[in-house]
């Protein structure tokens, strides 16, 4: 199948925290087998949390030759395999500490307690700091390819009250086409360089827009950072968490990509998945959970994975027969496996070594189940990327 210059490729990488190991495996097995580098064959990446995680870091410029990105995706295999045990330490009281905080909160406002607690979280810091080692101080401008960054935006006291005419200075609540302006709301930071609709980036880090956009709640708390916007030179404050939120495959494309490419341009749109981890339930089961049960972190949280998954299952469908063999779906389900013994631990936060183990078998599964898939989908971008013009290194114009 051949490609052509009005062809893009859109990466879009799953959030699922130490499961990005998952996307990492499966970038690296595609970077051996092409010779290539990610940039180097896709146009847009987007996608949240862990996988926005990968995605700045694949396109992040070399220091001696910023033609090319500084990392490959086996330097992200090894950096999960490295940091996972430190950003997500070991803690077996965490969920007993969160409980006592909520509790704590309900009844007694014990500020010490509060303090002592920790609200469940864990530490940022160390996230942080390994961000800082990924991106350094560059900003989101600098990405060698497109970047799509969803973050959810929590406070809205930050925005700018759009009124509507009518609206008084005193009006409680302000609209915009009758919705509530006030509110949290979905925050897609972009560097897109296609040419049709193309924006000028927001002034804002690497490592504070993935910082937030992976802000996994219950996990980390949220974010506070500011972005500078190019068009209306406003800085803007925002309280992020994870982008998981509200993205998906199926929203991101129709509501941050599409509008960026011209007409008549093929879509290629690759899947990366970090494992499907939404379960049905039998009536009787879910009905016994009752009003709390369904949020219990004990049960799994059903109810806050449903609100995660119900989106993109509404959606899917459409968005399989728009794209149709263009589309390239790579993961299976983490479900199905439970109770086996090599079954992937369906929490985020699992960074001991058997686990990454099982992850790493789960990849190894995954391609050889999509093997054929998997060889087209190499050809398609390698013929991508011998497709479009060719940046000339660094290196080669110093020497000329």
């Amino acid at each position: 199948m051949s490609t052509d210059q009005n062809t893009i490729v859109v990466l879009f990488n799953y959030g699922g925290g130490m499961r990005g190991l998952i996307p990492a495996y499966l970038m690296s097995a595609i970077e051996e087998r092409t010779g290539l580098r990610m940039s180097e064959m896709v146009d847009i990446f987007a996608g949240p949390s862990t996988g926005a995680i990968l995605n700045a870091a694949l396109n992040v410029p070399h220091d001696d030759d910023p033609t090319q990105p500084k990392w490959r995706a086996r330097h992200m295999v090894k950096f999960y395999e490295r940091e996972g045990s430190k950003i997500f330490p070991a803690d077996r009281f965490r969920d007993f500490r969160a409980f006592v905080h909520d509790f704590n909160n309900r009844t007694m406002k014990i500020g010490q307690l509060q303090n002592l607690m920790r609200k469940g979280h864990y530490d940022p810091s160390y996230l942080s700091y390994c961000l800082r080692g990924l991106y350094g101080k560059r900003k989101l401008s600098e990405t060698l390819k497109s970047l799509i960054i969803p973050v959810y935006n929590i406070d809205g006291e930050q925005l700018a009250l759009v009124e509507e005419a009518g609206e008084s200075a005193n009006t409680p609540v302000h609209t915009k086409n009758n919705f509530v302006d006030g509110g949290g709301h979905a925050v897609w930071l972009k560097h897109i360089q296609q040419r049709r609709n193309r924006l000028k980036t927001p002034d804002v880090e690497l490592h504070d827009a993935i910082l937030a956009s992976a802000a996994a709640p219950t996990y980390f708390p949220c974010h506070h950072f500011k972005a500078t916007h190019a068009m209306s030179g406003k800085t803007v404050e925002y309280s992020g968490i994870d982008g998981s939120i509200f993205d998906n495959p199926c929203i991101s494309y129709h509501g941050a990509i599409r509008q960026h490419i011209e007409a008549g341009t093929r879509v290629i749109m690759i899947l990366l998945g970090t494992g499907y981890t939404h379960r049905s339930f039998k009536k009787e089961a879910w009905n016994n959970y009752g009003g709390l049960g369904v949020v219990d972190p004990m049960n799994d949280l059903p109810l806050i994975n449903i609100l995660f998954h119900a989106p993109e299952s509404a959606l899917i469908e459409s968005f399989r027969q728009e794209l149709g063999d263009d589309l390239f779906v790579f993961n299976k389900s983490l479900v199905s496996d439970i109770g086996k013994p090599d079954a992937v631990n369906l929490a985020i936060d699992d960074a001991g070594s058997e686990n990454l183990k099982r992850m790493s078998h789960f990849s190894e599964a995954i391609l050889e189940e999509q093997s054929q898939e998997f060889d087209r989908l190499c050809h398609i971008l390698v013929r991508n990327r011998d497709s479009k013009p060719q940046k000339r290194s660094f290196w080669s114009k110093v020497f000329g």
